[in-house]
């Protein structure tokens, strides 16, 4: 049964106008009803639609793309009758158990095929040629079989088959003939898992029938996520993500924290796009093999997309280097021999080992590349630096259940844009500084166009419409710019703004890390961080955000507001008056007095640090204002390294106190150093043990972006609570950070984010100074 589905569905390309209807009357989908959008995408676009949930429902353990999976759902479960959606994933899922090669069940598809003679598999193929037989032979991946031959024609058709091979469903037979030499596998038929026409006039007017808000969120949702989650920025730079699908020869970087999906997309999206896992590739894959003179992966892929990019330890080849360079430059290469061109977009994305703050005060938001490629004349060829940064990290609730275009009929759309240009349809509207150099400007004018092409691919837009792609566009490459400056002295800043026709002042466009943390973005420039007069600059942006709300924290006339409100008044601040001196006398004659030397201005966390005293502390049960930046925050101001251990870090209400206790070090601690949190705690029971751990690891993945590295460890024999800091301090706390009484933690009861309204338990904090000098 699933074999003759497979037949029908390799037929796709031949025959679209075998889809499934849609449901005249939508109806619940999944657990939730649909929502206006969904509605609307399934009127216009019925065919071409699929409820994006369904792909983890029928991928199991099947590993391949999910554009792979969405196409065989795009034959079965279009629809918007729950009933009919049921039953296309009931049949997909039976096509991926029958004809699906898991690499452990190859030996026995390969009986079924020799069995019955012939059999439908879906596997990734690669072809290459035997010259010493003069033809062409596959070697399917998963299945396990080898010198297939294949006509010349399924090459010419699909030329992918030669450099990495693609997803395709094809029909193997066996033919035994007797002669050993002869290999008995033989193809029948081979369909790529792709687009065959270009849908494009259809495309462009149904798009006339959404506002670009809808428009925006439909492609949200077409690569998985529910726009609900995101605002107008983060969908924005989601969007930019995928300019290099719908814009030739576009240099894209994105470095950030881990788990953000930077890779997702190039591997999972589109059947145009490669990615390289490792981030390494030789200069023969790359562009061309001098050997046999076949072009690389540049001549063949929309996309190539190299993952794990950054790491200072890696090493690259320079040659490598410099034939990329000369690529991004010119869209063209030689090794040696012959200048070939190519229009594959190149991205790079990496992890970033530190937070911006951190990077801005320290070095360059390129920091963790190789050395080879922390090179101004490399950067310089980057159209735009995505903020990984202001990604969030992948939550479950971030994806969607609502409907999306099937990703290889979006694929297919983008890969046709390619050949349109709106590099300069703003020009009408606003232009650009005259002070931009030509590579500046076309970093904005090719993100501007793909930005373009996303939203408003029929090219019309009004100003209004445009101003917000142009400033994105803009962003981007000044975020190259602005690092170039750091790392090359010799390079001149520019002025990255834009003027609107008939208007005479200019508009600045400003990164968000340079709003941020304007000092240290112009760290040596522009007067600098050490130019300010007020040493507090170090907290400016998320730092000293977060002080405002620890200081606001105090309540006067409490029992314990001494070390809380001397940190907030500034107790051990400058005096704005100069000191008095008695007057010296030499020779019986008064001399003027001497003027007292400048102190140097304390800064708020140096201002908390000197407030911190030795002291033994006995709270009542019951009292409020108690919080955890007035018993700790004092003494862990300024800390790099910190351990707490406390035996009680179980259940997820005292993993969220850890997390409370987080975020008073992230207020008495400077943002632009890292700080190095070190847990000690016990198991929790044996049931809940894997939850404990994940609560810990997102705590952790969370305040990594925050530049506090949190680390734990499980000890069976710890009994003892205490807080040791790097500065010298050891905090006693009798009940750990367990010291709160329950209360209504509904996010509707300000209890749960104002510690001072809640109630506490009896219990004792002592605070030592150790003098050993360990």
């Amino acid at each position: 049964m699933a074999d003759e589905e497979y037949k029908q569905t390799s037929g796709r390309a031949a025959d679209e106008s075998e889809r499934t209807a849609e449901s005249d009357t939508p109806v619940m989908s999944g657990t939730e009803a649909m929502s206006d959008l969904d509605r609307k995408v399934t009127t216009e676009f019925s065919t071409y639609t699929v409820r994006k949930d369904l792909v983890s429902k029928v991928k199991g353990n099947a590993l391949v793309p999910s554009y792979v999976l969405e196409y065989l759902l795009g034959r079965y479960a279009t629809t918007t009758d729950e009933n009919s959606v049921q039953s296309g994933v009931e049949r997909v899922r039976s096509i991926l158990a029958d004809n699906y090669v898991h690499r452990e069940e190859a030996k026995l598809i390969q009986s079924k095929i020799r069995e019955k003679g012939q059999y439908n598999v879906i596997d990734k193929v690669q072809v290459a040629l035997n010259e010493k037989l003069d033809q062409y032979e596959a070697t399917f991946e998963n299945l396990g079989i080898s010198h297939v031959v294949v006509d010349s024609q399924t090459i010419e058709q699909n030329p992918k088959l030669l450099v990495t091979g693609i997803w395709c469903m094809c029909t193997v037979a066996y033919a035994y003939s007797g002669d050993p030499k002869e290999v008995p596998w033989r193809l029948l038929r081979l369909v790529p898992v792709q687009m065959s026409h270009d849908d494009r006039e259809n495309y462009l007017a149904m798009r006339a029938k959404f506002t670009a808000g809808e428009w925006i969120d439909l492609l949200m949702q077409s690569v998985g996520f529910n726009p609900d989650m995101f605002g107008h920025r983060a969908k924005l730079l989601h969007l930019v993500r995928m300019i290099p699908f719908v814009e030739r020869n576009y240099n894209l970087i994105e470095l950030g924290p881990k788990g953000t999906g930077k890779s997702h997309i190039y591997s999972e999206f589109s059947p145009h796009g490669m990615l390289i896992s490792g981030g390494e590739v030789t200069a023969a894959k790359l562009f061309v093999n001098n050997s046999s003179g076949q072009i690389g992966l540049v001549g063949y892929w929309d996309t190539v997309a190299f993952d794990e990019f950054a790491g200072k330890t890696k090493k690259a080849d320079r040659a490598l280097v410099d034939i990329m360079k000369n690529y991004m430059a010119n869209k063209s290469f030689s090794r040696g021999r012959n200048t070939m061109q190519a229009e594959a977009s190149m991205v790079f994305v990496g992890n970033t080992a530190h937070n911006v703050p951190y990077m801005l005060k320290n070095s360059d938001l390129f920091e963790e590349l190789p050395a080879q490629y922390h090179d101004p004349a490399f950067l310089d060829r980057i159209h735009y630096y995505l903020p990984g940064w202001e990604f969030e990290q992948i939550r479950s609730e971030m994806f969607t259940g609502g409907y999306g275009f099937v990703v290889d009929y979006l694929a297919e759309i983008l890969h046709n844009l390619r050949d349109v240009d709106y590099g300069s349809a703003f020009e009408q509207y606003f232009t650009l500084s005259p002070t931009l150099s030509t590579r500046d400007k076309d970093g904005v004018r090719k993100t501007f166009s793909g930005l373009m092409k996303l939203i408003y691919p029929a090219g019309e837009a009004s100003a209004e419409e445009m101003e917000p792609l142009l400033r994105c566009a803009i962003e981007g490459r000044k975020r190259v710019k602005d690092q170039l400056c750091r790392i090359d002295s010799t390079m001149a800043e520019v002025d990255f703004s834009y003027t609107r026709v008939g208007a005479a002042e200019p508009i600045a466009v400003q990164t968000l890390e340079e709003i941020e943390y304007p000092q240290l973005y112009w760290r040596d420039r522009r007067g600098g961080i050490e130019d300010r007069s007020d040493a507090d600059s170090a907290d400016a942006g998320i730092g000293a955000a977060g002080a405002g709300v620890a200081d606001s924290g105090a309540m006067s006339g409490s029992s314990a507001a001494g070390i809380e409100s001397q940190a907030a008044a500034g107790a051990v601040a400058e005096s704005s008056k100069p000191s008095e001196s008695s007057e010296s006398h030499e020779s019986g004659e008064s001399q003027p007095a001497a003027a007292p030397a400048p102190q140097p201005k304390l800064t708020r966390i140096e201002r908390a640090a000197a407030a911190a005293k030795e002291a033994h502390r006995v709270f009542a049960e019951g009292q409020r204002g108690i919080t955890y930046d007035r018993l700790f925050g004092a003494y862990v101001a300024g800390a790099h390294n910190i351990t707490i251990v406390d035996p009680y870090i179980l259940r997820p209400y005292q993993i969220c106190n850890f997390a409370e206790f987080l975020e008073t070090v992230f207020n008495y601690t400077e943002r632009t150093e890292e700080v190095h949190v070190h847990l000690v705690t016990k198991y929790t029971d044996e049931p809940f043990i894997d939850k404990q751990i994940d609560d810990l690891n997102s705590v952790q993945n969370a305040f990594r972006q925050l530049g506090i590295i949190v680390t734990y460890e499980f000890s069976d024999t710890v009994h003892d609570r205490s807080i040791v800091t790097d500065t010298g301090w050891i905090v006693g706390p009798g009940r750990g950070l367990d010291i709160f009484q329950q209360y209504d933690t509904s996010w509707l009861n300000p209890m749960t984010r104002k510690q001072q309204l809640r109630r506490v338990r009896a219990f004792t904090v002592f605070y030592h100074r150790d003098r050993s000098g360990n």
